[in-house]
């Protein structure tokens, strides 16, 4: 391959098929010789993995699914004359258990369990049943509760289908709309959805008003540059909708009354490359969250509702470095914000009359934070979810006015769970260059910090996405075996703020590899454990980071879990044609025009860097219909580890040929994947005994 003047080889392109576009729709149009490899990668890994540590899977599977209740329910959530909510059948009943019930109650009888009382507006596993692949990314309900829309995939594409339901009657209507995003929003008068319209090259591209009385579509915006992504929401107050187009850097935003009937967007603010914005209506004026003159952190303004563009805002939260605003969500008489400081997410309440606010604390060493406003927009209940690595998800309803909290609900753990058998820590990993970073630790309380225990180090290190510290049933498997479950919040993260993004993307996106590295030599400094005694875990872009980490050292790690992962970046980011390219440049670079970010990219990418090093066993997986990283990176490494570092390893690939980005859908199934990883840790650094 011949670019800027520079010559590179790929001796496995040909595992890219040049019918990928029809393969994401259709995975039987795989050219044969293509799928004969993989099937055949697919059968060794069986043979050499899965088939000796079956009974191992096998035991960490009913042990994950012994955690999951299998009848769970979300907290009703109000909105006029209903209660709308979603639960599970148990596994047990016949075709039940694995996608969700979209369900309603009436509003006075939210929290009475009566089955008289309830209404089945969507029946997941009917609709999912014989499909080798499924997923409702969204269902909502129209205003006027008469009908119910929802977008459903049924080849892990990213390819959705949205389908109209008469909400009384369960019929099905006649009109769909084909080729969406899975995005959509109602109308204010029931009678059109706008929907988000994705390309032949699987991006999102426009903004469409399907009208249900005609089943026409009309274009309401059209996005010109394809390296920005089109999305639309309305605002908590119902009155506006938005049409958003965004790259991972720079936001533009329109906005149109949500009961217009032949929309006419108006541009809130032009693009300016580097600036990002969010918009809602509070208090009469649209508030919007904005880096905009230099607000590393973010800063928030208001702007008049007639004249919104950026020479009307007005300061109301100035910017403070080191405090990350990361949300805010209106109410009538309530601005709500999500803020991030030291590592640690907070919310803070404004009031509108007064402008007094206060904060909602929390008092553990990690936790995860979110929050979940619901429907009503005149209350002043606000709904927040609150976990950590040992405490299971906790809903609260938390008044505004009065600053008390009710708990809504525990996440149960059938198989029984007690908090204090566990140990969370937080400590901070010294970098080459002095940098903190922060890693949140879970084990058992009995499990000694003697240097021995085997360790998961879990990172993904890329867009400014920080991992929560959440709790999450399916680790305990790990951690009940005297796993050390660590997770490393790499520069790429915002962990730390906006610069701590920015200190781990384009030329300095080495210190997301390294930082990797650092942790987990912090950990055998610690005498939590030593090395070779580590499994680097990462998906996506996290793929990425733990190829690149066991690249620079490979002795460190006992071995990787490589999910669907981000490797092949030089050839990636050098095709356009592919769905994510042009919204990547301003991530990684763009190699097709700029010698400094070819060079930069090449240094790194894992599959660029793959030489003749003492690797660890590795267990790489991918999904043939992924538009996001397609199923060629995974396989295309694979083959190249092999070739390069044939007497280390060894490397097993597993491709799901019938799935996308996500791995299996359905809560149980996709289980078996997760044991299918556990069982590898376990095997290559721990007890693979049942």
């Amino acid at each position: 391959i011949e670019q800027l003047g520079r010559t590179r080889s790929d001796p496995y392109a040909w595992v890219r098929d040049d019918n990928w576009r029809e393969v994401m729709r259709d995975p039987a149009a795989l050219d044969p010789s293509i799928r004969a490899w993989l099937e055949a990668e697919n059968a060794w890994t069986r043979d050499r993995l899965e088939a000796p540590n079956a009974a191992l899977q096998e035991q960490i599977f009913a042990e994950m699914k012994g955690r999951i209740r299998q009848d769970d329910s979300s907290v009703p959530a109000l909105d006029g004359p209903f209660a709308y909510y979603r639960r599970f059948r148990p596994a047990l009943e016949e075709g039940g258990g694995e996608y969700p019930l979209l369900c309603r109650r009436p509003a006075h009888a939210a929290f009475d369990p009566d089955p008289a009382l309830e209404t089945i507006l969507l029946d997941g596993d009917a609709l999912g049943q014989g499909l080798d692949y499924f997923d409702i990314r969204k269902a909502a309900h129209s205003p006027d509760h008469r009908l119910i829309a929802y977008a459903v995939d049924d080849k892990g594409s990213e390819f959705y289908t949205i389908r109209f339901r008469d909400a009384a009657t369960g019929r099905l209507l006649g009109n769909a709309i084909e080729g969406a995003y899975g995005d959509f929003v109602w109308s204010a008068d029931s009678t059109a959805l706008y929907w988000v319209e994705r390309d032949d090259n699987a991006r999102p591209i426009a903004v469409l008003r399907h009208d249900l009385l005609t089943g026409l579509n009309s274009t309401v915006y059209r996005e010109t540059d394809p390296g920005f992504f089109v999305g639309v929401q309305k605002s908590r107050s119902g009155r506006f909708i938005f049409v958003t187009a965004n790259d991972h850097t720079t936001t533009e935003w329109r906005v149109f009354p949500a009961d217009a009937a032949a929309p006419e967007p108006t541009l809130i603010a032009p693009r300016d490359r580097g600036v990002e914005y969010a918009v809602t209506d509070f208090d009469g004026r649209f508030w919007i969250r904005t880096n905009a003159g230099g607000a590393l952190d973010f800063s928030i303004v208001s702007a008049p509702i007639e004249a919104p563009g950026r020479e009307n805002w007005t300061m109301e939260i100035p910017h403070r470095p080191g405090v990350l605003i990361l949300d805010i969500e209106a109410f009538a008489d309530f601005l709500v914000r999500l803020e991030r400081e030291n590592g640690l997410p907070r919310i803070i309440v404004r009031e509108r009359l007064s402008g007094a606010e206060h904060a909602i604390g929390f008092a553990e060493a990690a936790y995860a934070l979110g929050v979940a406003p619901g429907y009503l927009f005149d209350t002043s209940i606000l709904r927040f979810e609150y976990a950590s690595p040992s405490t299971p998800a906790q809903v609260f309803d938390y008044d505004m006015a009065a600053r008390t909290r009710t708990l809504r609900k525990t996440q149960e753990v059938p198989s029984g769970h007690d908090p204090a058998d566990y140990v969370v820590e937080r400590i901070d990993a010294p970098a080459a260059d002095g940098a903190l970073i922060p890693v949140t630790l879970l084990r058992r309380r009995e499990t000694p910090v003697d240097g021995m225990a085997p360790v998961l180090l879990y990172g993904y290190g890329a867009y400014g996405i920080t991992l929560p510290a959440d709790f999450r049933t399916a680790r305990l498997s790990l951690v009940d075996r005297g796993f050390i479950y660590a997770v490393a919040d790499v520069r790429g993260s915002m962990a730390r703020g906006y610069q701590w993004y920015l200190d781990g993307k384009l030329g300095k996106k080495g210190a997301t590899f390294s930082d990797f590295v650092a942790a987990g030599r912090c950990l055998v400094e610690r005498g939590y454990t030593k090395a070779g005694r580590i499994v680097a875990m990462g998906g996506s872009a996290g793929g990425m980071l733990v190829g690149g980490a066991v690249n620079l050292d490979p002795t460190l790690f006992g071995g990787v879990i490589a999910a669907v992962p981000f490797v092949d970046v030089l050839n990636t980011m050098s095709d356009e044609t592919l769905p994510l390219t042009p919204p990547e440049w301003p991530e990684w670079g763009n190699p097709l025009s700029d010698p400094a970010a070819y060079d930069l990219i090449a240094s790194y990418s894992p599959y660029e860097q793959t030489a003749n090093r003492p690797y660890p066993p590795m267990l790489i997986t991918g999904g043939l219909t992924d538009p996001r990283v397609t199923y060629w990176e995974p396989a295309k490494w694979v083959a190249k580890l092999r070739h390069e570092a044939p007497g280390a390893g060894p490397y097993f690939l597993r491709i799901n040929m019938e799935a996308g980005h996500g791995g299996v859908s359905g809560r149980f199934a996709s289980l078996r994947e997760t044991a299918l990883e556990f069982a590898f840790a376990l095997t290559v650094v721990g007890d693979s005994s049942p």
